[in-house]
């Protein structure tokens, strides 16, 4: 399978694993690589040194091409970079910020850049900012959303008429038959988060895995929005922030009751009472913890059956 997306990564299929916080360490990065798609780092739950430490056991753990996730509120933004640099890595997708900042840095580098973005203009922001491909990622998507709320598959078709960058769809997507709805709407490859969150490799903790594959429909929802807009499944710390709502609090109020390291404490400390637990609608469609290998496996498999039986001529 050629196209855009795989040349452009050097990769076998053009499958993107999110770079999920809490979620995408060096084990789940480096499995996904090594079945052929783009493994990523998810740099937002990283310190510095430990982020280091990620890199390079992942280029132990795999000779194919890998990335970095990096949300660009992250504190210590200089050093991340810096680490990026001088450990080798080829390629950087940027989230959470402006792409004019870091894009020219990394692009000097020989660095590939990818944006993340949740509208047709920052879409084109992006694109003016001289990323090479942009990452669309609609309502359904967990963790942190856009505030446009648009769905995936209104938005790749949107964004395909206004930009000439590849576009790499996600949010919603997590099986073969949703990469080939993305790709027929225009999208030249998908990233695929919650999917891989319920992975053996995935550095979330059990507790959470299991909780994933209980999700049903209506289980999730976007909230926080006054801070930033955020999936997640439904659970004592989410009724708690939908009881302060009542209330009609103050921004402030709100962040007090957030407080600090929510979704660490969820996803990677397993409590699944009082931390947030982000996580896209699709899952509802995962009913089983498998290795990463397998799902990117089973996604092309069920892709190329799919295109096969419905586009035969293709």
């Amino acid at each position: 399978m050629t196209n855009k997306i795989t040349e452009l990564f050097n990769i076998k299929y053009p499958v993107v694993q999110g770079g999920m916080i809490w979620v995408s360490g060096w084990k789940l990065a480096s499995a996904v690589s090594n079945a052929g798609g783009l493994g990523l780092i998810g740099a937002g739950s990283m310190y510095p040194d430990v982020l280091r430490e990620h890199i390079q056991k992942c280029k132990k753990a795999t000779d194919k091409p890998f990335g970095v996730n990096v949300p660009m509120l992250y504190p210590d933004i200089e050093q991340i970079m810096d680490i990026i640099v001088e450990e080798g890595v080829k390629i950087v997708f940027t989230s959470a910020g402006n792409p004019k900042t870091w894009t020219n840095f990394l692009k000097e580098k020989g660095i590939t850049v990818v944006h993340v973005v949740s509208s047709v203009k920052f879409a084109l922001k992006a694109e003016a900012a001289g990323v090479d491909a942009v990452v669309c990622e609609g309502f359904e998507a967990g963790g942190h959303n856009g505030r446009e709320e648009t769905t995936t598959f209104t938005l790749i078709p949107m964004v395909k008429e206004q930009v000439k960058i590849p576009i790499i769809a996600a949010g919603g997507i997590g099986s073969g038959r949703g990469m080939l709805a993305a790709m027929v709407l225009g999208a030249d490859g998908v990233q695929v988060g919650s999917r891989f969150a319920a992975t053996l490799e995935s550095s979330a903790h059990d507790n959470f895995k299991d909780t994933i594959v209980k999700v049903k429909d209506g289980d999730t929802y976007l909230t926080l929005k006054e801070l930033a807009p955020v999936r997640l499944v439904r659970n004592k710390f989410f009724n708690d922030v939908q009881e302060l709502y009542q209330k009609n609090p103050s921004v402030e109020e709100i962040k007090e009751l957030l407080g600090r390291a929510r979704a660490k404490r969820g996803m990677f400390e397993g409590d699944l009472d009082e931390g947030e637990l982000e996580i896209g609608q699709v899952a509802g469609l995962i009913h089983e913890i498998k290795p990463a290998g397998q799902v990117l496996n089973e996604i092309i498999e069920e892709y190329n059956i799919v295109l096969n039986s419905s586009f035969p001529s293709l």
